[in-house]
Formats: C-alpha cells, structure tokens, sequence
C-alpha cells in the first residue's frame, strides 16, 4: 500500500467521536448536499453511504442541468423557477465538471416552431437575469447547421434555447470531498444496518446506528442527535429500520415512494455530431425525448416507467429500448440501431406518492406523480427526505436543514453559507480552462487539481482510449487519484464513477478491468479482494452491454 490508508483513519474517527449533530444516511445528490450544508454551518455531521457515493439514482441521470421544460408545460411555475435559480448556482460551484448546453428543438409543423419558441421565451423569462443564452428562432438551414444529422425531409425550422449538462457522479464526489474538506467525516460502502432511540442521562435522546462496513467484518455504533434519511429510492427501507427499533412507538408506515424507471441508451457521437443536444418536447406518448452529447458520445433517453420493485441495478425492458429507438429514428439520420448501443443503463426515479394512498393505488403511470421533494419529519424525529432532482440538490438540503432547525432536532445556524461556495478543482480555475463536456474525457474534469493529478506515476501511460478520436480517456494515474484522493474502493468506483467508462462503452470497460483492479491492489494492499472486485464489476458491465 503507497499511502496510509485513509479509511481506516476514518472509521477510527467514527468509532472515537461523537455524539454527532447530525447523522445523514445516503450519499446521493441530497445526502452529500446536506452534509456539506450542515458542515459549513459548524455542525459536527457524519455521512454514511451503503455501496458509493451517487451509486443508485444519482449517477444515472441524462446529465443535465436543467429547470425542467416540461414541468412548465404542466405549470408548476415554482418548481421551474426554483431550479433555474439553483441551475446558475451549480454551474458557476462547479465549472469543470458542469457547463451550459444549447438545445435545438426541431420543427417538422409549421405551428411548432411558434408554439414552442413562446413556452421556451417563457422558460427564459423565469430565470430572472440567470439565463445562459437566449432562445432563438431558426429556419431549416440554421436548424440542420446546429443538427448536421437531423432529418432533413420535412423540416420547417427549430428553435434554439439553453440548459445545462455535467457529470453526475463526479459532481457528487466532488459534494463529499467538498464536505469533508469542511470537517464532514464522509464514508462509502458503510451501510446503516440497525437504527434505535435512547435516553442517557444528561444527554437526552439521541440515535443509535449500527454501521457495518461492507468491504470488512468491522461494524461500529455511531450515536447522533438527528439522523436525516436521504436514501432516495430506498428511504422506506430506512424509515422500517426505525419501525423494527425496539423503542420505536410506531407501527404504521405509508410508503412514501413509487419508483419510477428511467433509461439511457449510449451510441456514438457520430449520430449526433457537433456540440448541440436535441430536445423533443413531446414524443408520440407524451413524453420528452433527449439527444445529448456527452463525453465523446451521445445519449439517447428517457423513458418513465413505473415499478413495483427496488432493486440495485434494474434492467431495461425490451419495449423502452424499442421507444427509444424509434423515436430517436424519427429525428435523426442515420437512425442508431440495436448494434450500436456501447452502454444501457437504467435509474430509478424516487417519486413521491400522495399520502393516504397505497401502493396499488397508484401502478399505474408515474408521470402524474411529483417531482418535487417532500420533507417528513417521523414521530420518533427521524427526518426523511426524497424525491426532487439533481439540479436543485442545494436547496433541497437548505430545507431539509430548516426543517430540522424547527423541530428542535438541530441548534439553529442561519443559512446561505453555499450559496457562494466552490466545489472542489473549481477554486482559481480560470475561466478560459474549460473544454466542453461534449468531448472525451481527460485531465479538463479535474479543474485546478489537474496539476496534483499529473504528478502522480502513470500521468501518460493509458489504459483506454476514445474510439473516435484516438485520445487517451484513462490513465493509471487517474486511477491512482481516485484510490488516494476520491475514496475509490474497488473496481466498481474507478470504472463507474470516478471515471465513467461503464456508462461510456460498457465493453471497453470490461476490457480494462484487470489493468484497473491491478493498480487498485497497488495502492490498497491486501485489503483489496482483486479478483472479486474484477469478477463483479465484468459481470456488471456485460449487463450493460446487452441491449434486450
């Protein structure tokens, strides 16, 4: 092992501190977004992830950064206001792993182009001084120069607007080291496996967890005033952790989400060349498709599917690859095809079900169901927070904060600390440092640690390549930087999240899986299980290889 291990100077610490103010299970978008608030509001605040950081839903969205077209088309006005304000705010913390996108939403009706530039002008007026670009009309020629590959056959024109895009799971490393650097203790692969209430005398009550690291036979107890259940899809599952406690008083739980299935299809930037993403605001079922470039290729999804279950890693069905496909066909020539699918990957939506309604009340389609976080505070204290979206992460974890604030359940400290507070990698980058998040990755997403990144042995010997451009993706040296300084653990971390070569080309990735788990071992020493982690992590990647 090259450095000392810091994990294990970490569940040190969790074993000897405490009572924490605040103990927040889940490191997804608003986990990490609450911890780094509490942080820096001088709250003594632990984090405790199950598998990694932005592991489920957090790491799999379309990768932009957006106040939600359609949700003004609904009229939640608020909501699209709210986002677009916290939209500024991400881009301007992050710049290195998040910038602003032009979309272009082709017209092949002569009323389109009218009919959506006015919603769009609105969707501009909302921002309210914080818009990116503005919206313009286009006629077909300009449309096809901003899309070389859209259909040319019948196209009326476009309208042009702007969003943003970024690199979700980076983004979420960059919260946790972000948080940890403010004195947060942030630990992956450490699930919360029992949760109970006790009185001490002079203490009051405080939570009890028991943590079990899963990547040893360690388990710990960490005690805490208030304990935030941010655990996205699965906060149900935390909240019956409460319900089992032998002190717990409350024998009912309504289920607070219906998942909702999204997924992504990755083909090759050939498809859609250029900088621009296309946006269709309404497919033939109602819903809006995305073509966005990212990273050298481009992604084609969504889709919004309901399911009962809540697994780990949920499978796409057959018939959302083919609605994909054939919407996607519609606007773009060539149309992708099965064969050239690199990676499917799939994220479940954690929804919001109306209360006093049962699961089966609501299997039916997802789309009526808000997206909007909702905030509920147990009796027993546990807080419990889901739903909304990465774009508004900030403010979620702002009113997350305040509810607890009012419940007593945290000392009051004034909010607004992250309004203005750079993310990791962003501190003295200049302006001009940033190449767009449309081409391969490389050194660029590292910001100003790029420097620390290139000094590490192995800075210019490659492990992968972009296809395309024939330049270099993955270096052993990035590898290294995500072992010493970004808390990988395994195979899985580097190849998933620290990079993200499974969601890139999902074959290539199991290609370099030896290479990578051999360099891991390198740093980790004989706590790290090579062939398992290789033998798993290829498995995960021939899932999202195969395109049913």
């Amino acid at each position: 092992m090259s450095l000392e291990d810091p994990r294990r100077s970490a569940w040190a610490r969790l074993k000897d501190s405490g009572p924490w103010d605040l103990a927040v299970i889940g490191g997804g978008a608003t986990g990490l977004g609450v911890a780094l608030d509490a942080a820096v509001r001088g709250l003594s605040v632990v984090l405790l992830e199950a598998v990694d950081f932005a592991a489920g839903t957090s790491s799999r969205a379309t990768k932009l950064v957006h106040g939600g077209v359609r949700y003004l088309a609904q009229g939640d006005l608020g909501l699209v206001h709210e986002a677009l304000q916290e939209r500024a705010l991400l881009l301007a913390h992050a710049p290195h792993v998040a910038q602003p996108l032009q979309f272009v939403v082709p017209a092949y009706r002569l009323w389109e182009g009218p009919f959506y530039g006015a919603g769009l002008k609105a969707y501009d007026a909302l921002a309210l001084g914080r818009r990116l670009g503005p919206t313009q009309f286009l006629g077909p020629n300009a449309t096809q120069r901003a899309l070389p590959s859209v259909k040319r056959s019948g196209l009326c024109g476009g309208v042009s607007y702007w969003d943003g895009q970024f690199d979700d799971a980076r983004m979420a490393v960059l919260l946790a080291r972000t948080a940890a650097q403010r004195g947060a203790l942030v630990l992956n692969h450490a699930r919360v496996v029992a949760l109970a209430k006790e009185t001490q005398e002079g203490c009051g009550a405080q939570w009890v967890l028991t943590v079990q690291d899963a990547l040893g036979a360690r388990a710990e107890s960490v005690r805490a005033r208030c304990v935030v259940n941010a655990t996205g899809v699965w906060v149900d599952s935390v909240r019956d952790l409460d319900r089992a406690s032998p002190t717990s008083t409350d024998e009912t739980h309504a289920r607070l989400v219906k998942p909702s299935q999204g997924v992504h299809l990755v083909v090759d930037r050939s498809f859609l060349p250029g900088s621009r993403a296309l946006m269709v605001p309404r497919t033939r079922d109602g819903r809006v498709l995305f073509a966005v470039p990212w990273m050298g290729k481009t992604i084609l999804g969504t889709t919004d599917t309901p399911r009962d279950d809540i697994v780990r890693e949920p499978r796409p069905l057959a018939s959302e690859v083919d609605f994909i496909l054939t919407e996607a066909a519609a606007y773009l020539d060539p149309a992708p095809q099965r064969r050239d699918v690199r990676s499917v990957w799939v994220g479940l939506r954690p929804l919001v079900q109306p209360q006093g309604k049962t699961d089966q009340s609501t299997s039916g389609a997802t789309a009526s169901l808000s997206r909007e976080h909702t905030v509920m505070v147990d009796p027993s204290g546990l807080v419990t927070v889901t739903g909304g979206k990465w774009t508004t992460y900030r403010a979620m974890a702002q009113d997350v904060l305040k509810q607890c604030m009012t419940h007593g359940l945290l000392p009051s400290r004034p909010a607004g600390a992250t309004t203005s507070l750079p993310l990791l990698g962003a501190q003295d980058l200049p302006s001009t440092s940033s190449r767009s998040l449309a081409d391969p990755p490389g050194v660029h997403l590292y910001g100003s640690e790029a420097r620390a990144l290139q000094a590490l042995p192995g800075a210019h010997r490659w492990l992968a390549f972009d296809a395309e451009t024939g330049t270099g993706i993955l270096s052993e040296a990035m590898v290294r930087f995500a072992v010493r300084h970004e808390m990988a653990r395994d195979v899985e971390d580097v190849l998933a999240r620290r990079s993200r070569l499974l969601f890139l080309d999902a074959r290539q990735a199991a290609e370099v899986a030896g290479a990578v788990a051999a360099i891991v071992k390198m740093e980790l020493g004989d706590a790290f299980d090579e062939p398992t982690s290789v033998a798993a992590f290829q498995a995960l990647a021939a899932q999202y290889a195969t395109v049913p």
